[in-house]
């Protein structure tokens, strides 16, 4: 199995929505500002539930917010 990378248009939506803070995001979602840096820094993958919680604070399908994409390892 090939090494797997998750990333996110957070710090993007988060412009994109009145400038909204980091610790605004973290607030709504239920979360530490911290959380949320490890999140968009892509050094922490989110549950699925705290993902959807994102997502939805955007207003946007869980696909806008985060992508994925498996690295295949071929030997």
């Amino acid at each position: 199995m090939g090494k797997s990378n998750i990333s996110n248009n957070i710090r993007k939506l988060r412009f994109l929505n009145g400038e909204m803070t980091q610790e605004q995001l973290a607030e709504k979602v239920g979360v530490t500002r911290q959380t949320i840096i490890a999140i968009e820094s892509a050094k922490y993958s989110p549950s699925l539930e705290l993902a959807f919680r994102i997502a939805r604070v955007f207003g946007v399908p869980l696909e806008e917010v985060f992508s994925y994409e498996a690295e295949d390892k071929t030997s």
